[in-house]
């Protein structure tokens, strides 16, 4: 056993920080766990821990010329009280919502590495328990922060980031989760003491001012804790380690940059990107023949070094001749098209081109039980709205097999999935699931902004009833060393490669829906974050006006004949067994008869889908039959059943069967049942209710008219047994 001394060397170090974050406590803990990390810590939100560590290889990793930067958030199961499914019961690939969470995380935090750092980087962020009220993702964030700027990694941080909802017209900061199901607004800002970094955003139509001030806010709130990280790191933050610098051969550069620059700026002159690469090819050629001798590693470094030519050249048109590769203005969209029913069978489809920017969505319809079942950590189980985004290379013109999506593409889904959700009907609105897929047929800038119009067009054109046509666009950025700056709108690839900035911004006319920000350098200003949002709130307006609303005016009256056409009902919930029936006989049976396919809510909800409408409306009459319930007073047209001395049995709905008593058969006097019905007649009758013994009294005489001169008959008052006590034996 280790003596207490040892014990207490071994923890000798730990220690713990504290902040109130949104009047609720973050603690942060260091010394403890993960000691073989470059930078560890434990971030405690409430009752949410995110144990983050940050590691970097001892020498950098040879032959790239990028920063080998890899961000896992990783989700435990166990974390919210749960084993995971599937066979093996242990996590497998990242959760969707957690490949967006880290790339959340990357895009703040790699513009402040330095740009010659080659060494591999590994952040990874591990979600040990979860409070709903704090979410995870600010926890982990905050704590890659921190375990970045007490480690001896260089990075330029900290930085730190916070949640914004808006809630009955208020700003909340990290909203609790009952405020976040009230919340129109989900974003997501992280930044440094001077500047923003990142923005991420979900919203219901809000305002660009609303949006603004919302980044201001979040920004305030995370001056505070860079300062807190900042006390941190000045009492146990580690030097930096020295790195061998991956800093170009600027001879080399000046010599190969006077050799092509006209040669580059030539080629670069055209809005055509295949005609741009054709001019680039003998380029390639004359570079490496002039200097191969000179500089042997030119053959290996030139992707690198055209790069930075072409960079150069780019920047300088841009900053000092307000000049643009395709000769643009800087608020000059490029030229744009829309149709819409390109594809046969398919339920909508809707191609947005941009220049040479060209993607292609499908919107396929199903039946609520298509929506997609979510296994995550949080609260969301299910949800009836997908987009997939796929992107194969020769939409890039280049040969490559086809792989699985990756984080990239899963992104740009999301983001289009996000800029489209406050504009879809409600379930009871329209009771289907709905998925769309974006085909990038071309890329040349922004394809994900293309996605969002691309899958304005197949919804409408699919006969979902959209409550406004959605449009996104996005907005470039050149930045000087003196501290000006230029904005443009619809950057294409090379102002996106070469620029500081990717604003994406996707909305209605009414507001803004989703923005997505990718930066390059170390942050925005208020300015420039105003800027953007105003320039691209005339760009979507411009999108939808003259583009979209062009190709098709309003969503289709009724959806697709190939479509599923759905009926939706509500049943008292007491009667669902009855509709599944043993073992689901009841409702298999149904389906199987009237072909359809048949989802029951647990309150009552019935969603019937049918190619066939006849089908469906077969279908719900069978429920409603099943679920039936005779109102008292209420005729109904039945079939004799049984027949016996003292009346008629009438069967009046599926199951449902009744007495006629002899004496409610006429209003004359009826000797025999016979002479009024017989087994297989029809019968109309009226319901009289249910008598104490649970049997259903039927009046056919009540749905006859009362013979002329006849008065109506006074209710019968029985005479009451005289009292006779009882006798004792």
């Amino acid at each position: 056993m280790y003596k207490l001394e040892e014990k207490r060397k071994m923890f000798e170090n730990f220690k713990t920080y504290e902040y109130e974050l949104a009047g609720r406590p973050l603690v942060i803990e260091t010394g403890k766990m993960a000691g073989l990390a470059n930078g560890s810590c434990l971030v405690r939100y409430g009752d949410t821990a995110v144990l983050c560590n940050a590691t970097a290889s001892a020498k950098p990793r040879d032959g790239i010329d990028f920063l080998p930067l890899s961000v896992d958030f990783e989700e435990r199961q166990y974390s919210v009280g749960r084993i995971p499914g599937g066979y093996f019961r242990r996590e497998g690939k990242p959760s969707e919502k957690a490949i967006l969470t880290s790339r959340v995380i990357d895009r703040p935090v790699r513009p402040l590495f330095p740009k010659d750092l080659r060494n591999d980087v590994a952040l990874t962020l591990t979600v040990m328990s979860v409070d709903n009220d704090c979410s995870p993702e600010i926890t982990a964030m905050i704590g890659a922060s921190i375990a970045l700027s007490i480690s001896d990694i260089p990075w330029n941080g900290p930085i730190a980031g916070v949640f914004v909802g808006m809630v009955d017209g208020e700003f909340v900061i990290n909203p609790t989760l009952a405020q976040r199901e009230k919340s129109v607004l989900e974003l997501t800002v992280a930044g440094s003491a001077q500047k923003v970094v990142m923005i991420e955003a979900g919203a219901k139509e809000v305002s660009d001012d609303d949006m603004f001030n919302a980044i201001m806010l979040a920004h305030e709130e995370i001056k505070k804790l860079v300062s807190f990280i900042n006390g941190i790191v000045s009492e146990i933050g580690k030097p930096k380690f020295d790195y061998p610098s991956c800093e170009f051969d600027h001879e080399m550069f000046d010599k190969v940059f006077a050799f092509c620059e006209k040669d580059v700026m030539f080629a670069l002159d055209t809005d055509d990107k295949n005609v741009r690469d054709a001019r680039m090819n003998p380029i390639r050629d004359a570079i490496i023949e002039k200097f191969l001798e000179e500089y042997p590693d030119i053959e290996a470094r030139y992707e690198e070094l055209i790069y930075k030519i072409q960079k150069k050249i780019v920047r300088r048109w841009l900053i000092n001749d307000k000049k643009r590769v395709d000769g643009r203005r800087m608020d000059e969209i490029r030229p744009l098209n829309a149709q819409v029913d390109l594809l046969p069978r398919t339920h909508g489809s809707g191609m947005f081109t941009r220049g040479q920017t060209q993607v292609l969505t499908i919107a396929t319809l199903g039946t609520l039980g298509d929506a997609q079942m979510l296994d995550g950590i949080d609260e969301e189980e299910s949800k009836r709205y997908m987009h997939h985004y796929n992107m194969p290379g020769y939409s890039t013109g280049e040969a490559k097999a086809v792989r699985s999506p990756g984080r990239r593409e899963i992104g740009h889904g999301a983001l289009a999935e996000r800029s489209l959700v406050p504009v879809l009907p409600s379930v009871e609105e329209f009771p289907y699931a709905i998925r769309c897929v974006s085909e990038v047929l071309s890329s040349n800038g922004s394809t994900s902004q293309a996605s969002v119009c691309g899958s304005t067009l197949a919804l409408m054109a699919a006969g979902v009833p959209i409550k406004a046509p959605v449009a996104g666009i996005s907005c470039g950025l050149i930045t000087e060393e003196d501290g000006s700056w230029t904005t443009m709108i619809d950057i294409q690839g090379l102002e996106d490669f070469y620029g500081d900035m990717d604003f994406k911004v996707a909305g209605t006319h009414k507001g803004i829906t989703s923005i997505q920000m990718d930066l390059k350098i170390d942050g925005l200003t208020p300015e420039i974050i105003r800027e953007a949002l105003e320039t691209t709130h005339k760009g979507r307006d411009y999108i939808i006006d003259e583009v979209l609303l062009k190709a098709i005016a309003e969503p289709r009256p009724e959806v697709c004949k190939w479509a599923p056409k759905m009926i939706s009902m509500k049943i008292n919930p007491e009667k669902i067994g009855d509709v599944i029936g043993p073992k689901g006989k009841v409702i298999q049976k149904i389906q199987a008869e009237t072909g359809t396919e048949i989802t029951i809510e647990d309150d009552g909800s019935i969603f019937i889908a049918a190619v066939n409408r006849d089908g469906g409306l077969a279908a719900e009459a069978a429920i409603k039959n099943i679920v039936f319930e005779p109102e008292v007073g209420a005729v109904y047209e039945g079939t004799v059943t049984r027949v016996i001395p003292i009346g008629a049995f009438v069967e009046f709905a599926p199951g449902k069967e009744g007495l006629v008593h002899i004496s409610k058969l006429a209003h004359t006097r009826v000797e025999k049942v016979e002479d009024v019905c017989n087994v297989g007649d029809k019968l109309a009758v009226k319901f009289l209710g249910i008598d104490e013994k649970g049997r259903m009294n039927l009046s056919h005489k009540d749905t006859l008219p009362r013979p002329e001169g006849m008065e109506e008959e006074a209710p019968v008052e029985r005479p009451r047994r005289p009292f006779r006590p009882r006798r004792e034996r």
